[in-house]
């Protein structure tokens, strides 16, 4: 019998008060067509639910669809409350609308890559399967 490696652990969020997830779920879908494993926690989820969620699940990869435009002061409570809840080595992620220019200052927040509104769904896909090594 061969051994083989569990599926990678993705959580995707959506924080804020941002009600549009179109896009999170057709992430959702691509990452499962991949053979990952998807936990979607729905609209409107509060920095201290994402944190808790992504420990208690021990995901390997943290998404964040934002596209209200305060990708900023949610990602810095997002990466709060994973350190606070010892989710340290997971990767971070955010996609949506969110400007490349922005990209430096999330950098210095934890995240480890921004897919902007439109990004090939294999692009993420690849990323994830490249970072993410068990």
């Amino acid at each position: 019998m061969e051994n083989s490696k569990p599926p990678i652990k993705v959580l995707i969020a959506k924080p804020g008060l941002d009600g549009h997830d179109v896009g999170a779920k057709l992430v959702c879908r691509a990452l499962i067509e991949a053979g990952m494993e998807v936990i979607y926690t729905g609209l409107r989820q509060s920095p201290e639910a994402i944190a808790r969620t992504a420990a208690q699940e021990d995901v390997d990869v943290i998404g964040l669809s934002v596209l209200s435009g305060a990708h900023e002061p949610l990602c810095r409570k997002v990466a709060s409350e994973l350190s606070r809840a010892g989710v340290l080595d997971a990767l971070f992620l955010v996609g949506g609308n969110v400007p490349e220019r922005d990209a430096p200052e999330l950098a210095k927040l934890g995240v480890d890559r921004v897919f902007s509104t439109g990004a090939p769904f294999s692009e993420i896909v690849d990323f994830i399967q490249d970072k993410v090594t068990r």
